[in-house]
């Protein structure tokens, strides 16, 4: 049946509107990666045409160490910082949505450090962790001098920055400081939970622990669903503030040991120091793949265990 007149205007209005967006899809999503998966298959180097090669930068990422060393690194800083800034960012909103004096201060408080620009919290966690003036070992040393008073130790404080040991500890660290928007979800989702139902569960004995696992989390399962992806997302993509800290790259960008190198951190090295493009394609295409299969893992899993007000499970 063919579209009538009003039809034809609607959709010709709507795609007007959607018209920048549609443009900006275009030119900054669709196109680079088009290009990325183009370059993959050739010896590109920027500076000259690039030169079809097949799948040989495919057959060089799998005999790669460096880059399943970044892919380790990676993977291993997202599963422990993913959940800490989860819970962290949790037990903030549960504490904001008390009814308590001057809640607004301490939520501005808590949000401020996530707007922060990445590189501006590298520079500031790179003095917080210097293992010399660093506040943050200033406040370790007194526990670390009682620690060797009582056991007769020889504790000394961590070399964030220089001890590969440390340097992702250090990292998951400075990471809490951009769970403010997490936590704003959070404390909507809290807020938007049923009154009702913790009537309810007051009627049937539940105390706060009860409320807790049973009214709250349930409850709050979209946006922790939510917050998971995004966070799962963010870090994997992490690249500035390991790239700040070790010095904008003056020091060896990846780290000590290799301990903050990152599949981010690697394909610039790539790109723009070694000046592979192809390779650095061949990279990244992976990468998303590596993503996007973990984040639609996380989604299956999470497809009968997350509870929505309309009564129906995602």
């Amino acid at each position: 049946m063919p579209a009538s007149s009003l039809e034809c205007r609607n959709l010709r209005s709507g795609l007007l509107f959607i018209s920048p967006w549609l443009l900006g899809f275009l030119a900054f999503s669709l196109y680079p990666l088009i290009s990325a998966f183009l370059y993959s298959f050739t010896d590109y180097s920027v500076l000259a045409s690039p030169v079809y090669i097949g799948g040989d930068n495919y057959q060089t990422l799998i005999k790669d160490e460096l880059f399943w060393k970044a892919l380790f690194n990676t993977v291993g800083f997202a599963a422990l910082s993913v959940p800490l800034n989860l819970i962290i960012a949790c037990f903030l909103a549960l504490l904001l949505n008390f009814n308590v004096a001057g809640k607004s201060v301490f939520r501005t408080i808590f949000f401020l450090p996530s707007l922060v620009p990445m590189v501006c919290l590298g520079v500031i966690w790179r003095w917080l962790l210097n293992g010399e003036i660093g506040l943050v070992n200033q406040f370790l040393q007194p526990f670390v001098n009682m620690t060797n008073f009582l056991l007769g130790s020889e504790l000394v404080t961590p070399s964030w920055l220089e001890d590969p040991v440390f340097t992702k500890p250090g990292l998951i660290v400075a990471s809490v400081w951009c769970l403010g928007h997490a936590m704003i979800i959070f404390l909507a989702g809290m807020q938007e939970t049923p009154t009702q139902l913790y009537e309810a569960a007051e009627i049937d004995g539940a105390g706060f622990w009860g409320k807790l696992c049973h009214v709250t989390i349930p409850s709050i399962s979209p946006y922790l669903l939510f917050n998971l992806i995004m966070g799962l997302i963010g870090s994997f993509q992490i690249f500035a503030v390991p790239y700040v800290l070790m010095n904008g790259g003056i020091e060896p960008m990846d780290g000590p040991d290799r301990s903050l190198l990152f599949v981010a951190t690697y394909i610039f090295q790539n790109a723009f120091t070694n000046w592979d493009m192809g390779y650095a394609c061949a990279i990244s295409l992976i990468f998303i793949l590596v993503v996007a299969g973990l984040t639609l893992s996380v989604m299956k899993i999470a497809e009968n265990k997350v509870y929505y007000a309309g009564g129906s499970d995602a």
